[in-house]
């Protein structure tokens, strides 16, 4: 629209200039004989009165089309917007097909980790209990404030002594990771990670190895929100059905007694941590604070100590 109002004016203009330019370039007549009647001037004024009203009239032809442009416009959108609306699904059904650009699975985009599509468990993971989480919508919710607040204080502590002293395990910790990340994790797996475990995902997003939590005999990997989602679905699918209890979330990874892989795991009812000391401890925040008291006193944590070669913690059995 306003596009066309300029093309008008710039018309207009160019047309006022055009017929000045032609006046000025007009040589001037000679005298028309004596006895020959003088011809009739139209005063200047009538003429520049003719040629505004022609550039009127130029104006007003444009601006005309352009609305009627504009209400054509209108009309098919409104037409376009009517047919959309009869195609619509019915409130509550889902469309059969995602929308251009969305994907379907994962709901994530593809860029993040955790919504990495992975094959779905076994049909004896059904029988597992909560093993088969129903569809729920993603819900980055806050995590409480004091618990922010006291399991960071603990990460504070841990972070502290590493860089002092095992700069190269520091260097393992993992980089904090997004509210949503957690969140769509939550979703596929159908349970809520207790508030002090997403504090301390969103501090480190575990670590490259077992890191800080070495002293368990085995320990392998201290896991990232995605390797908690595939562990978790491991497990799930594991046979013999029912052996494993949907409800646990897996955090760290270590080699049994009998060479196979197991997990020591925050619980979504209670916040409880088992399997990664001899003993059941209240919740992630207490596992934080007896790591970091270990490090910062020189204690032991089940019979082993925390000792530093070459800037990496090893946890040493105590003497």
């Amino acid at each position: 629209m306003l596009k066309l109002v300029r093309q008008a004016l710039t018309a207009a203009v160019l047309i006022a200039l055009a017929v000045r330019l032609r006046r000025r370039a007009r040589l001037p007549r000679a005298e028309p004989p004596p006895s020959v009647p003088a011809a009739v001037r139209r005063p200047r004024g009538a003429r520049t009165a003719l040629l505004w009203l022609a550039i009127g009239v130029v104006v007003t032809l444009t601006l005309a089309f352009a609305l009627m442009g504009t209400s054509a416009q209108r009309d098919a959108q409104a037409l376009m917007r009517a047919v959309a609306e009869q195609q619509a699904p019915p409130d509550g059904a889902e469309p059969l097909e995602p929308p251009v650009g969305e994907p379907v699975t994962p709901v994530e985009p593809p860029a993040d980790p955790v919504a990495t599509a992975l094959p779905t468990p076994a049909a004896s993971a059904a029988q597992a209990p909560n093993c088969a989480p129903r569809r729920r919508p993603i819900d980055p919710r806050r995590v409480a404030p004091d618990v922010k607040r006291a399991v960071d204080a603990q990460w504070r502590r841990i972070e502290r002594w590493l860089r002092s002293n095992a700069p190269r395990t520091y260097r393992t910790l993992g980089a904090p990771v997004r509210a949503r990340t957690i969140a769509v994790a939550e979703s596929q797996m159908g349970v809520d990670f207790p508030d002090a475990l997403r504090a301390s995902l969103l501090r480190h997003n575990g670590a490259r190895g077992a890191g800080v939590l070495g002293f368990r005999p085995g320990a392998r990997d201290h896991l990232t929100v995605r390797g908690i989602r595939d562990a978790w679905r491991e497990m799930c699918a594991r046979r013999p059905a029912g052996s494993w209890d949907g409800l646990l979330i897996p955090i760290l990874s270590y080699t049994a007694v009998d060479g196979a892989t197991a997990y020591a795991t925050v619980s979504s009812a209670d916040g409880t941590v088992a399997g990664v000391t001899g003993r059941r401890l209240r919740s992630s925040y207490t596992l934080l604070r007896t790591v970091a008291d270990a490090l910062e006193r020189g204690g032991a944590i089940d019979g082993r100590r925390p000792v530093v070669t070459g800037g990496v913690l090893r946890w040493k059995p105590a003497r």
